[in-house]
This record gives structure tokens, C-alpha cells and sequence, in this order.
């Protein structure tokens, strides 16, 4: 993360500093300071305070920290991947959704947000780190699962795998923007060479949501080209019935997937 050509020439007070982030990688915590300089908890947590007040750390959680700008620390560059800091802010925790889409290539659309599944108590699901907008999810720990170790710089951050991806997304329509869009990162998927409907049926089950069910059938079987899926999904219906958006309008009812739907996505007339 940090490159020392000019540490020779720099102030004593930024080559410590730049000492802690070569062993630290991308974030630096207190656990590092004391590590990095053989001091006290309570010393580390003074220089942290301090390298803050001098404008070289900025605080974007609690006890972690970020360069403000890695120039001043003889570097040519600031943080510029915000992956980095999940594993400090919300571990247990993966990227998701929308944000997972994209590194899959379920979908061309950019999306200036980061969703994240963590199994931390969250308070909002809105937060602004380091200047970017993060939407989270509070998921039990014990149902991460279905997710691949990435290196993002210096940091190992989870990942959904393509089919937890699509699980997510119609266990939770919001965390993929909506369910058009995640209709058409489902019809992405059923087009790779490694979809699995084996691996869709499995991770439903395990998440326990039977909605998924629901809306995988329909929308599957409203491609007009599933059969064998929309059987599985079929098989495994609840009795209530879902939404096929919770975030729309849905004075329909489709009985066959027992699923309201909004009126745009009615093909046909439902009771």
C-alpha cells in the first residue's frame, strides 16, 4: 500500500507513521501501533488521536483508520478501493448484491454504492465511509455461506460467489435494485457455462426464505425457456404468499407461484 522511497528525508514523526502502515496494509488499527512500535495500548491510541489532529489519519469507524493522503507519507496514492474496509468496519461479512453483480458480469450497469451482508447488529443501513455510501444487511452469522476469499490491494474480503449472488438478491430484491434488475442478472446467469440450479436450490434452502422459491419459479418460468428449475422451485412452496418486490405496489395475485406482483409484471389475468 505504501511505497518508502523517500522515508530517509521525511520527519521522524511520519517515518513512525509510515513504519505502522508497512506492517499494517491498508487500515491501521491499534493492535498495529502497539505491534509495529512496542508501545502501550494507551500510547498507541495517543499517536492515533494525534496523527488524526495533524490531518495524516482519517477515522472511518471505530478504531480504524485510513491515510488521509499517502504522499505525505513519501507515497504516490490515496485509498481508492473501499473493499479494503469491510473486513475492519463489519466482519463477519461479504460484498453483495448489486456490487457482487458487477464483479460477475451479471449486469453492464455501474453502481456508485457498496452492499454488503454483515453479521454484525447494525443501527442503519445507510453509512458514508471515506466518501462512500454503503448499504448494509444484517443476515445471522450462521447463514454465511457460499462465499470466495478476493485480494483487494493488501486485504482478503469476501465475496459472494455468482450463485449466493442471485440467492441474495431474490432473498432481498433491494439488495440487487429492484427486481428488473434482478431479473435480468438472473437471465445473465442462466446463460453462464457454471450455473448451477443444484447450487440455487441448495442455497435457498439453506438461507430458509422461502420467497426465493417464489420468485425464482416465476421468474424463470416467465422466460418461457425453464422447466426443470421452476419444477424444484415449485416443489418447495410455502403456503403464505410473498412479493415479488416488497418495495412495489403489488394488487395482483399470481396463484400458481402465490406470489402479488405489481400489474406491469402480469402476463395474464390472476385471480
Amino acid at each position: 500500500m505504501i511505497r518508502h522511497t523517500k522515508l530517509a528525508s521525511l520527519p521522524q514523526n511520519r517515518t513512525i507513521l509510515a513504519k505502522v502502515f508497512s506492517s499494517s496494509g491498508d487500515v491501521i488499527k491499534i493492535d498495529h501501533v502497539t505491534h509495529a512500535l512496542g508501545i502501550s495500548r494507551n500510547d498507541g491510541a495517543k499517536r492515533l488521536a494525534r496523527w488524526v489532529e495533524q490531518g495524516w489519519l482519517h477515522r472511518v469507524g471505530r478504531g480504524v483508520y485510513v491515510p488521509v493522503a499517502l504522499d505525505t507519507l513519501g507515497a504516490e496514492q490515496t485509498l481508492d478501493d473501499p473493499w479494503v474496509l469491510i473486513p475492519s468496519l463489519y466482519e463477519p461479512a461479504y460484498v453483495a448484491g448489486r456490487t457482487a453483480a458487477e464483479y460477475w458480469d451479471l449486469t453492464e450497469q455501474i453502481f456508485k454504492d457498496l452492499v454488503v451482508v454483515t453479521g454484525q447488529t447494525i443501527r442503519t443501513r445507510h453509512q458514508i465511509r471515506h466518501g462512500t455510501r454503503i448499504v448494509l444487511k444484517h443476515i445471522d452469522p450462521m447463514k454465511i455461506f457460499g462465499t470466495k476469499p478476493v485480494w483487494r490491494r493488501h486485504t482478503k474480503v469476501l465475496l459472494s460467489d455468482v450463485h449466493r449472488t442471485v440467492i441474495d438478491m431474490l432473498d432481498d430484491p433491494a439488495l440487487g435494485g429492484g427486481i428488473q434488475h434482478v431479473a435480468d442478472c438472473l437471465s445473465a446467469y442462466l446463460k453462464r457455462t457454471d450455473r448451477s440450479d443444484q447450487k440455487l436450490i441448495e442455497y435457498a434452502e439453506r438461507l430458509g426464505n422461502r420467497a426465493v422459491f417464489k420468485r425464482l419459479g416465476f421468474l424463470v418460468e416467465r422466460q418461457g425457456v425453464e422447466t426443470t428449475l421452476a419444477t424444484l422451485c415449485h416443489d418447495r412452496l410455502s403456503a403464505g404468499l410473498a412479493k415479488l418486490d416488497p418495495a412495489l405496489p403489488s394488487p395482483r395475485v399470481n396463484s400458481k407461484w402465490k406470489l402479488r406482483i405489481p400489474v406491469t409484471w402480469a402476463k395474464e389475468p390472476t385471480r
